[in-house]
């Protein structure tokens, strides 16, 4: 048997076969150059510190390497329907259909994910440190609670691109945001209340910065008054006062 004789009643297995090997060189080419430019757009260095990272490194690799071979599978996968296709026309036009319903949403889905995981980190991150000065506990709760609330934005955004009713999932959501602000609104009731007696104190001025008063039994010269606290200090010992103390005990103001 020579060559062209082969290569005639083996033509269908053949070109799946190139198809296969062009699909894999694709899919690595493509996956190296997703890499560069993730890379090039400072993506690493943005999820670097983040939970996703951490998981994608005990795995032993990185976010951006997990993302760009997402895009390598995916042509692996075109190729292989393809290959097939020219194999077995029936079976693979079944397949195709299936595939090129479906896959894209899968693709999506997973960056959605990826992503509401990196966004729920930093949005953590971003809470922390704007509650960094307020020295109440329960304040501690809110930036896990961003990082979640994030989360499972993304999480809902995911099964509805998979075609997964997620009427439930946005009902329990808003209960679930219910919820946290009424917990909230418990936990810091003090700290609601001081804040609206410190715009009340700002706006009408009954002391200023060295003013001499006293609140129960504490009594010193006016430090600083801000949105929640009002400090005082008498012979080297300083009060810091919640201003809803102020508010309902009353202030008397000393005048030499």
């Amino acid at each position: 048997m020579d060559v062209s004789q082969f290569v005639a009643e083996n033509y269908d297995y053949i070109l799946a076969a190139v198809i296969v090997a062009f699909g894999v060189v694709t899919g690595a080419v493509a996956r190296r150059m997703n890499e560069r430019v993730m890379a090039a757009l400072g993506v690493g260095d943005a999820v670097e510190g983040t939970s996703v990272e951490r998981t994608a490194r005990n795995f032993g690799t990185t976010t951006t390497a997990f993302v760009a071979r997402i895009s390598g599978w995916v042509i692996y996968g075109v190729a292989l329907v393809l290959a097939l296709r020219v194999v077995n026309p029936l079976l693979a036009t079944a397949l195709w259909v299936q595939v090129t319903g479906y896959l894209p949403n899968v693709v999506i889905a997973l960056v959605v994910l990826v992503v509401g995981l990196i966004a729920g980190d930093k949005a953590e991150l971003a809470v922390s440190e704007r509650l960094r000065g307020v020295k109440l506990p329960e304040i501690g709760v809110l930036p896990v609670a961003a990082r979640y609330s994030v989360v499972f934005v993304a999480v809902l955004v995911a099964l509805s691109q998979l075609g997964v009713a997620t009427m439930a999932l946005v009902i329990a959501f808003a209960a679930y945001l219910a919820a946290g602000i009424l917990a909230f609104l418990v936990a810091t009731r003090d700290l609601l209340a001081a804040g609206a007696a410190g715009l009340y104190l700002l706006l009408t001025e009954p002391y200023g910065i060295g003013d001499t008063i006293r609140v129960e039994d504490m009594e010193g010269f006016v430090q600083e008054v801000d949105v929640f606290v009002t400090r005082i200090e008498d012979d080297g010992t300083e009060y810091v006062i919640p201003n809803h103390l102020v508010i309902r005990s009353g202030v008397v103001r000393v005048i030499d």
